[in-house]
């Protein structure tokens, strides 16, 4: 069992690659992709503020590269396993990574013979009084001035690119273009002559010279951020084994919808989506199975059928309805049911609360727990009800199954009382059915409870995708999608563990 169960774990990682790489492309190749929602912007946004936030997505994301390079370069972040100069973490927790090389600007050639070479810079010298406060100020300074002088690189090579764009579609050149329509500068770059004859040339000359001097600026404030990341401002990550190699916890990245590290934002969702999880599956298991073990036993008889068309009637019934009629009935003080919280898990005075209910100067208090269970009351029961139908009807056929089988027979033959039978011996070669609903339901509700989280505003998992979705984050959404696929995973695995213990006869050596 010990093999089996690690040679699966081992063909997870290729598993989770291949639906993260899947994931990836979709989104760095469709037009709402993350450097479409951002560089585009808002049509009022200040130019400014859009070239930062572009220098901002070419630093951490890469997006001027390939989308197969970026999802290397994604997996390099994730990797345990770490090359080059070691990260280092702030106080907020997100990971600050060694300043990337600029970018050399387009057709250069056309306005000097060398490219401006960084200025040298002495390796930075803390002041024996420096605090990790004051280190990090100066570092954030410092990198503030280095995204203003890039964001000022990349406006000028736009700029460039505009009036380049506006020559050669004067000259009649299709083949300039590439097919999101940006200029393709190793195409014209013998093509100066032929731009002179234009109308743009004085303007092209003089955006041009001034990429050069914007390049300047920006490689000496990089030399500069350098020396200040080489100086450690922050403690690094994990621990060094080889030179240039080390291990540390993976880099799930920032979320730039939300400025914060994406593990801090999982790690306050993921308790509120288990809490829902808890609750709801318990409830599932322990009202189907019952029931359709007694249906089974009673197969055809009132309860039977009675229990299969209600079960039936409610997995039926759409989840996002469900929820929106609770709310507007049973969080609505105009009826005689509506005494439910409409949306949160807690009162606004919640933490005022005691943990338990109580009497303060003779008030009746609730507490901070009994709260908590008011309000998951109503997305509980959008959990629950759709599941009933599935496992209770899987519970009924699984033991008709097996009533019909010959042990049962021999079993009655021989004067084994009928509960033995039941529990003993039907329900418990009945179980490997169950066992797989539950490998489907489990991470089922984790994707059911998107909607759940929604319709009652819960700040889970659910809600955190959605707005990933939405916001077209994609480090948040990836983080998202490898949790799920593991989850996915895991249950699978954790199904064929409890094949064996259920069943003697199921063996993985």
């Amino acid at each position: 069992m010990g093999v089996y169960i690690l040679r699966r774990l081992l063909m997870m990682i290729p598993t989770l690659l291949g639906i993260t790489f899947l994931v990836f492309m979709l989104i760095a190749l469709s037009p709402g992709g993350i450097g479409a929602s951002m560089s585009a912007g808002d049509g009022q946004m200040e130019e400014t503020s859009r070239a930062i936030k572009e220098a901002y997505l070419e630093d951490r994301y890469g997006l001027d590269a390939s989308a197969p390079v970026q999802y290397v370069r994604w997996l390099g972040r994730i990797s345990p396993v770490k090359f080059g100069k070691r990260d280092q973490i702030d106080p907020t927790g997100e990971f600050i990574q060694p300043p990337k090389e600029v970018k050399v600007p387009p057709l250069w050639q056309w306005y000097v013979d060398e490219l401006p070479v960084p200025q040298a810079v002495e390796p930075y010298q803390w002041a024996s009084d420096a605090t990790p406060e004051s280190k990090s100020k100066v570092y954030r300074r410092q990198a503030n001035l280095y995204s203003k002088a890039r964001a000022k690189l990349i406006s000028g090579r736009a700029l460039l690119d505009t009036e380049l764009g506006k020559a050669i579609d004067d000259l009649g050149i299709k083949h300039a273009r590439n097919k999101k329509g940006k200029v393709k500068h190793e195409v014209i770059d013998s093509m100066r002559a032929q731009i002179e004859q234009t109308p743009y040339i004085d303007e092209i000359d003089r955006l041009g010279t001034d990429l050069i001097g914007y390049y300047q600026d920006a490689v000496n404030e990089r030399e500069k951020l350098m020396a200040v990341f080489d100086a450690k401002p922050y403690p690094e990550a994990g621990f060094g084994i080889l030179p240039g190699i080390s291990i540390s916890k993976p880099d799930m990245g920032k979320s730039f919808s939300k400025s914060r590290p994406v593990m801090e934002l999982i790690s306050e969702a993921i308790p509120v989506t288990i809490l829902l999880n808890l609750i709801a599956i318990p409830i599932i298991y322990f009202i189907a199975i019952p029931s359709g073990m007694l249906a089974a036993v009673r197969s055809g008889g009132i309860f039977d059928r009675v229990s299969g068309s209600f079960y039936i009637a409610l997995w039926s019934f759409p989840i996002p309805l469900a929820g929106v009629l609770m709310i507007g009935y049973m969080a609505d003080n105009s009826y005689w049911l509506g005494k439910f919280p409409a949306s949160g898990l807690h009162s606004s005075a919640a933490d005022g609360f005691t943990y338990l209910p109580t009497y303060i100067d003779g008030v009746w208090q609730r507490g901070y727990l009994l709260d908590m269970l008011w309000h998951v009351v109503l997305p509980v029961s959008c959990l629950v009800y759709g599941g009933f139908a599935v496992l209770s009807k899987q519970t009924r056929a699984a033991m008709l199954d097996n009533f019909n089988m010959d042990y049962v027979r021999t079993a009655k033959a021989k004067g084994v009382s009928y509960k033995d039978i039941v529990f003993k011996h039907v329900f418990r070669n009945s179980l490997l059915p169950l066992i797989t609903m539950f490998v489907s339901i489990f991470p089922a509700m984790l994707a059911g409870s998107v909607v759940i989280e929604k319709i009652f505003t819960i700040p889970g998992m659910g809600n955190l995708v959605i707005e990933s979705i939405n916001l077209k984050d994609r480090e948040l959404l990836l983080a998202n999608t490898m949790m799920i696929a593991a989850v996915n995973l895991l249950a699978l695995l954790l199904a064929d563990i409890l094949y064996s213990l259920a069943d003697p006869r199921i063996s993985y050596k």
